[in-house]
């Protein structure tokens, strides 16, 4: 399989990349990656000799260099969008440029160069908050954020390329991922690399929103699965089954670094903040897939990855990530 990633030196982009190069013997990977602030080549410094990996730097938004990356591919797998809810409700722009125009760009070349699988990767957030239960990938989209509501935008052009032009389409929707090359401004990266440094952790509001947390490596294997055997035209909810408000994983990480719980700090809530997110996982269960890193090991072995590797997150936590994080918390002292 020749397979064009997008996106593929940000988190979950540059997770899969290494988890296919890893499991198929098969694989022949192109990364096409315009490195925003959150793509980071370093996080593939461990494959960048192997011969079945290429890099392209280059915006998913430019037909040209999309058509000239994709041409011959067998699949495409988008992870290429801006991510962070924050950061949409500053400057909403950027997410719809990249997640809409950006995924719009891709289906036409999908299209003109007949290849034979485009897999979009989505989102628990494109169906708004619930109460109880949880989603099934038949609930209707209600997105809260500027972020939410391009990833379903781009969900629905995704579909409508499937219905009226027939392209082999596929859609993951997965809950919170966590793991190892998180880029700092998320919830758990943030948190740790602030706790070993003894810095206050901010906490949105009164710290009870409740997430669904799923390691790196699980959303991969269900990306990979999804890839290889799931229907064109379908969407496949990835989840961990990990219910857990925000104040619990933030005592949590406190608790792994044997750190205080003064160190929390509770802050203006974000506007428009989900409450609860929870995804049914039976449709992609039925594939074969199971998550198999419980939360509590997943957690221990992120903060070791993350207390291990300083020389990967000192550097960001500087520059354009510094300025951002003193507009959005201010001081916390």
């Amino acid at each position: 399989m020749r397979l064009v990633v997008t996106g593929g030196a940000g988190f979950i982009g540059s997770n899969f990349v290494r988890y296919m190069l890893a499991t198929h013997d098969d694989v022949s990977i192109v990364n096409l990656d315009k490195l925003t602030y959150a793509g980071n080549l370093e996080n593939l410094r461990d494959v960048e000799d192997d011969p079945r990996y290429r890099f392209v730097q280059g915006d998913i938004c430019d037909a040209i260099i999309v058509e000239e990356t994709l041409r011959g591919a067998d699949a495409v797998v988008n992870f290429a969008a801006e991510t962070h809810v924050d950061r949409s409700i500053s400057g909403p722009q950027d997410f719809i440029r990249t997640d809409v125009l950006g995924t719009h760009t891709l289906l036409e070349a999908v299209r003109r160069l007949d290849i034979p699988r485009y897999l979009q990767i989505s989102t628990d957030e494109v169906y708004g908050s619930i109460e109880h239960g949880a989603f099934t990938e038949d609930s209707d989209l209600d997105p809260s954020s500027p972020y939410s509501a391009s990833k379903a935008g781009a969900d629905l052009l995704v579909l409508a390329y499937h219905r009226t032009f027939g392209t082999p389409v596929l859609i993951t929707r997965s809950s919170n991922n966590y793991g190892p090359y998180q880029y700092p401004e998320k919830i758990v990266p943030l948190f740790i690399t602030n706790a070993v440094d003894d810095q206050p952790l901010p906490v949105y509001g009164d710290g009870r929103n409740v997430r669904d947390w799923l390691h790196v490596d699980d959303n991969c294997a269900g990306i990979d699965l999804v890839l290889r055997e799931g229907a064109p035209g379908h969407v496949y909810n990835v989840g961990g089954g990990n219910d857990i408000q925000n104040l619990d994983i933030t005592r949590r990480i406190l608790g792994l670094l044997g750190k205080d719980e003064g160190l929390i700090r509770f802050v203006a809530d974000r506007p428009g903040h989900d409450r609860r997110y929870a995804v049914d996982c039976a449709k992609l269960h039925g594939l074969g897939w199971a998550p198999r890193i419980s939360f509590e090991a997943g957690l221990e072995r992120t903060v070791e990855w993350y207390v291990a590797h300083p020389e990967w997150w000192r550097p960001i936590k500087s520059g354009e990530w510094r300025a951002y994080y003193e507009r959005q918390y201010g001081d916390l002292a």
